[in-house]
């Protein structure tokens, strides 16, 4: 049937989105390279292509993961909206990326597209897409917002004046520190569980998230990276990392299903910074440039 999913064209697709943000990225470095780290999960049941970047001139990590895996239950993670779906076996592909650059004033980035099927003998097969990307600045810069949200607004455009809006709406409300009572950024695209459309027109949607990342990402870092900055920025984009590291371990699905399906782990947390820091009972200074990251850019905002 023409509407079956087809994995070999989602896996081939993946593994050319991460050689081409790996490519962008590099050349942005000066002598840093990724080192890429073959995987298969033990006891058979799929694998992975990791590429991790370190200590680079412009980002401090940059982590790429493409993975395939295979079991015989889908985990908790995955079935939580689902519940029906829990017995079956499934495969999970996707590529998930996240980038900590070393200058405050350029933002972190993360994107993941991923693509799901359930089966179970007897039955029609269950699929679904799920993905997006967001942007987690330190300093605020409107024009780079408004570039990033108009980037994903372009992605979505061709298929529907409705699905920015909605899946813009989404990543605000899925990219949410309920223990902070604040927003980890800026948001972006997030979405979900999508098969609504049929499989050509959904795996086109993917795509074009997918193919949008650099677009929306490569321009802010160009424009952002030459900034002089001090201790002071440098201690704050620290401290707000620790956000990032309490949003990714305690609510993101990507993490909680690769620990619950017994996923590799130098890779399911290749997301979290080298640096980082915490501190008890923090508050910015008033009229300072982190005082104005709350109160401007970390609220509910319509960015075009």
């Amino acid at each position: 049937m023409a509407d079956q999913p087809d994995i070999q064209a989602i896996e081939a697709y993946l593994l050319d989105l991460q050689d081409r943000v790996c490519t962008a990225i590099e050349g942005e470095e000066e002598l840093a390279r990724f080192r890429e780290d073959l995987w298969e999960r033990e006891g058979g049941g799929g694998g992975g292509r990791t590429r991790v970047l370190a200590e680079g001139h412009v980002f401090e990590q940059a982590g790429v993961n493409f993975s395939r895996v295979e079991g015989e239950a889908l985990p908790p993670s995955a079935t939580a909206a689902r519940p029906e779906l829990a017995d079956r076996r499934y495969t999970a592909l996707g590529v998930s990326l996240v980038i900590h650059p070393h200058n405050p004033y350029v933002p972190t980035s993360h994107a993941n597209v991923r693509f799901f099927l359930a089966e179970r003998e007897g039955e029609e097969p269950v699929w679904w897409f799920g993905g997006g990307f967001d942007l987690t600045p330190y300093y605020g810069f409107e024009e780079d917002c408004r570039h990033w949200h108009q980037v994903a607004k372009k992605a979505c455009e061709p298929f529907g004046a409705k699905v920015y809006p909605r899946f813009k709406k989404w990543c605000d409300e899925y990219f949410f520190i309920k223990h902070r009572n604040e927003p980890r950024g800026i948001g972006g695209l997030f979405f979900d569980d999508l098969n609504e459309w049929g499989f050509e027109r959904c795996f086109a949607f993917m795509r074009s998230v997918g193919d949008h990342y650099l677009e929306a990402y490569m321009p802010i870092v160009h424009l952002r990276k030459v900034l002089p900055y001090g201790e002071c920025e440098r201690d704050f984009q620290l401290y707000r990392r620790g956000r990032y590291v309490e949003f990714n371990l305690v609510y993101d699905r990507g993490t909680l299903f690769g620990l619950q399906s017994g996923g590799r782990t130098e890779s399911i947390l290749m997301s979290l910074p080298p640096l980082v820091r915490w501190r008890y009972g923090w508050q910015p200074e008033p009229g300072s440039e982190e005082e104005r990251l709350y109160k401007e850019f970390l609220v509910p905002r319509d960015w075009v």
